[in-house]
């Protein structure tokens, strides 16, 4: 009689085991130390007995082929846009300008390549070190003699024989990393004062402030969108933002105020006729370049605006503007239509993602490069004031295309370990129901079987 309870009892350990199994979730009983040594651990090293084993797949080979082609579009743009200049400025040397551009798109797609091969999770091991390596070069280029001024911004950094990079490109990459690492720990305290919105602005005031100070305004703003926008779906509540747009409104129209060319930008963007030769001079002959494309455009090499020096930045600001002349409203469609797709591959990629730090990090670069390009076309058809941001992939920039290479090499790693999901809020192994958005189990709070289990 005796018997039967221990038997009932073992029955139900099984029972209990395969279903740990079977979700793949951490026993709480792991140490700190050793779950870590798990969760960052090579795909090779994890073996079949281990709780979060993974099997990996195919990377999202659409997301791959729209950033390929958007890089292509971009150097075939760029060499249009900049040649006639290139030759009249560099002595006869058309390829002054878009030679170095491939060599930095052959460097981007060599460090995409790579980081899709590697576990996406060791990016956890450097978040810190990248986040403090990142505010330090944006301390270093406001310095006497480091940094390079272009345009009345401290904005590029040379370090010795090393080509100029622009240190605020790293921070977006560094932010986004470090925000995803930190916000995965966070779990339900990320919608409190203490646990998540005054932690959350200590670590995102210093990148902005920093990048200010250059002044470089549009960066501000992809970083802020950014951040905000991964708070969000990392659990923040909607009263949290109701305390921080306002602050943040406040202190852009102190830092308009108190930089006289962002008043002349805001005036400029009000009514850019009235001076159209010179606070307005960009955004008409944007918009002229735009129209004078047409439908189908002129053809490549036939924009007037660009080819005879009208178009101020053709080959990095207003390069959507040399595709719109060039190539119409077609061919500004099919950018656009490229970037929709990196846009909804990247949150797909996001809510498949296997845990919280993949998802957040997919949500932080997916917003990052959309918004970014977002905020540049919206600048050329004069949906916005002048911000001075580039195109993703497409404008002239050896720093931003590359960092912009590896975030998506980053996005591919993610992708390669997706889950396929029913519906939007089928829970799994790394899914708490109460926020429907992806959380490690160890980060609190009850975990919940898939359904297939619950089923049963």
């Amino acid at each position: 009689m005796t018997a039967r309870p221990t038997t009932v009892r073992a029955r139900g350990a099984r029972q209990a085991s395969r279903l740990s199994r079977a979700v793949s979730v951490p026993s709480p009983s792991v140490r700190l130390g050793e779950w870590l040594d798990l969760l960052l651990a090579r795909p090779s090293d994890r073996g079949s007995s281990t709780n979060l084993d993974r099997e990996r797949h195919q990377p999202d080979y659409l997301l791959l082929v729209a950033v390929v082609a958007l890089s292509a579009i971009g150097i075939l743009m760029v060499y249009s846009s900049s040649g006639v200049r290139a030759y009249v400025e560099q002595e006869g040397d058309s390829l002054a300008i878009v030679g170095p551009q491939l060599l930095w798109a052959c460097l981007g797609l060599a460090a995409m390549v790579a980081v899709m091969r590697l576990d996406y999770r060791w990016w956890r091991y450097v978040s810190l070190p990248l986040y403090v390596a990142a505010i330090a070069l944006l301390v270093v280029v406001l310095l006497p003699g480091f940094g390079i001024v272009v345009g009345g911004s401290a904005r590029w950094l040379r370090l010795g024989p090393l080509p100029a990079v622009h240190p605020a490109e790293l921070a977006k990459l560094a932010l986004v990393v470090y925000l995803a690492h930190w916000m995965a720990g966070r779990g339900r305290r990320i919608s409190s004062i203490r646990g998540g919105t005054l932690p959350f602005l200590l670590l995102v005031l210093p990148v902005l402030l920093l990048v200010v100070r250059e002044p470089d305004l549009g960066t501000t703003g992809v970083l802020t969108l950014t951040a905000f926008v991964m708070f969000w779906v990392a659990g923040a509540n909607l009263w949290q933002f109701v305390v921080l747009v306002p602050i943040g409104l406040a202190a852009l129209a102190v830092i308009i105020r108190s930089h006289a060319y962002q008043a002349g930008r805001i005036a400029a963007f009000l009514d850019p006729w009235s001076d159209p030769q010179g606070a307005g001079f960009h955004t008409v002959q944007g918009l002229f370049a735009l129209a004078l494309g047409g439908l189908v455009g002129t053809g490549l090499g036939g924009g007037r605006q660009a080819a005879s020096l009208y178009l101020p930045n053709a080959f990095n600001d207003f390069i959507f503007a040399v595709i719109g002349e060039e190539f119409g409203l077609i061919g500004g469609a099919v950018v656009i239509g490229l970037l929709v797709i990196l846009a909804y591959q990247g949150v797909k990629v996001a809510l498949g993602a296997p845990d919280t730090f993949g998802g957040l990090l997919a949500v932080g670069i997916t917003a990052w490069l959309t918004g970014q390009a977002f905020i540049n076309i919206a600048v050329v058809v004069n949906l916005v004031p002048i911000t001075g941001i580039t195109l993703p992939f497409v404008s002239a920039g050896g720093s931003s295309l590359v960092v912009s290479f590896v975030a998506v090499g980053i996005l591919l790693s993610i992708s390669r370990e997706t889950q396929a999901r029913g519906t939007w809020n089928d829970a799994d192994p790394d899914r708490r129901r109460w926020i429907r958005r992806p959380h490690l189990s160890g980060t609190g709070g009850r975990t919940s079987a898939p359904r297939a289990a619950r089923g049963r």
